[in-house]
């Protein structure tokens, strides 16, 4: 029996930086052993079955090959097909009502808990707002993320210390729910 996963990178294609083309992404996951590979947009989606492994292993396992093949690391999560779903219908603000810019999930390597985020003043960066999931964080950032302070502040090494953390938002957070879901 076989899972389909994303496989979520970390700062690819991003400013010339760490250049990735998806073609070669989907060659090495085939190389990987597998199946039904698909790319989604250029800045780092991947989704395909797999028919062994665990999300950590299969990351792991990713990681080491586009540092073997290209030659510099990049942070990998990988994320099943229900895990995903779930955090899709978990979330906390009104999507259906929110344009898709204003809504990001970050994904984490691992679960996090309030005390992480204990020195965040939330208040403070009001009308924005986060709230917290199953390795997940949700932001509403109503001018989008790029001007975002409250995402600045949630990115800083002090609050993502000792985890792999990546952010996706709505438009694409819903599209790997209906990849992998395929």
């Amino acid at each position: 029996m076989t899972t389909t996963y994303a496989a979520l990178l970390r700062g690819i294609n991003v400013g010339g930086a760490k250049k990735l083309p998806m073609a070669e992404l989907r060659a090495l996951l085939t190389d990987l052993g597998h199946d039904a590979v698909r790319t989604h947009l250029q800045s780092g989606q991947a989704v395909f079955a797999a028919a062994r492994g665990d999300e950590e292993s299969l990351a792991a396992g990713l990681a080491q090959a586009i540092e073997k093949r290209f030659g510099f690391t990049v942070d990998v999560i990988v994320r099943d097909h229900a895990y995903l779903k779930a955090v899709a219908e978990a979330c906390p603000f009104p999507a259906a009502e929110l344009e898709p810019k204003q809504l990001h999930v970050t994904y984490f390597s691992a679960p996090v808990d309030a005390k992480r985020f204990a020195a965040v003043e939330a208040a403070s960066f009001l009308p924005e707002e986060f709230r917290l999931g199953d390795r997940a964080l949700y932001l509403y950032a109503p001018d989008g993320l790029g001007r975002s302070k409250l995402a600045e502040t949630l990115a800083r090494p002090r609050v993502t210390k000792g985890l792999v953390a990546t952010t996706r938002n709505w438009n694409t957070v819903v599209k790997l729910v209906e990849l992998t879901g395929s």
